[in-house]
């Protein structure tokens, strides 16, 4: 049964969920580069879920639908939760991107916001942990605090619109002890690196799909 936490929204709490801030695994964060700006774009392309080039609030709500649909009846709670962190998310993250006040952030507006708000990984826990953790407790049916590659396909095949192979291919560069499954911390990290890293060669570049060189 998978454990139920306390309510939280990012205005409320920023007290990380893990015993240690979460950093990338590999190579330090020393200010945006081009790798960064090509993986905030590669997001970009799966967060405008109607695909009209700007991203809205219901936009970053629609993305956590896709994964209430399938996993709701059982995990109410952690469906609804999810909810809450994603408004959170826009309030928070994204809508202060919205350099004209349209209440929409095009992909400029976006890449230029990514290099400012997104500039110290041991903002992680308010910026992306809780939202993580929905994701990881929605898809996580089992309780076990582990994700097999199945599960992670579910996730970034949903988030990125990924084919099986390309998850697959990720999935197994992760797995570093050939576990055949990640846990929360390993998650985490991957997320961490992702937004935040600068290592060309970390693996999780490519969670949202392949960042070309």
């Amino acid at each position: 049964m998978i454990q139920q936490k306390r309510n939280r929204t990012m205005s409320e709490s920023f007290i990380p969920r893990l015993a240690a801030p979460v950093e990338p695994t590999t190579g330090a964060h020393v200010g945006m580069s081009a790798l960064q700006d090509r993986k905030y774009r590669q997001w970009f392309r799966g967060a405008d879920v109607d695909g009209d080039g700007v991203i809205t609030r219901q936009d970053v709500l629609l993305m956590g639908e896709r994964y209430i649909a399938a996993y709701s009846a059982s995990q109410s709670a952690t469906a609804a939760r999810l909810t809450q962190e994603l408004d959170a998310v826009w309030t928070h993250v994204i809508a202060p991107m919205d350099q004209d006040g349209d209440g929409r952030v095009d992909l400029w507006e976006m890449t230029e916001g990514s290099r400012r708000a997104l500039t110290d990984p041991a903002l992680y826990p308010q910026q992306i942990q809780l939202v993580a953790d929905c994701y990881f407790d929605l898809i996580d049916l089992d309780g076990n605090d582990k994700i097999d590659q199945e599960e992670f396909q579910q996730i970034f095949g949903l988030a990125g619109n990924l084919c099986v192979e390309h998850c697959a291919a990720v999935f197994t560069a992760l797995d570093l002890d050939g576990s055949g499954t990640l846990d929360r911390t390993e998650f985490h990290q991957a997320l961490a690196e992702y937004f935040y890293g600068n290592d060309p060669d970390a693996p999780a570049n490519h969670l949202f799909g392949k960042v070309a060189d």
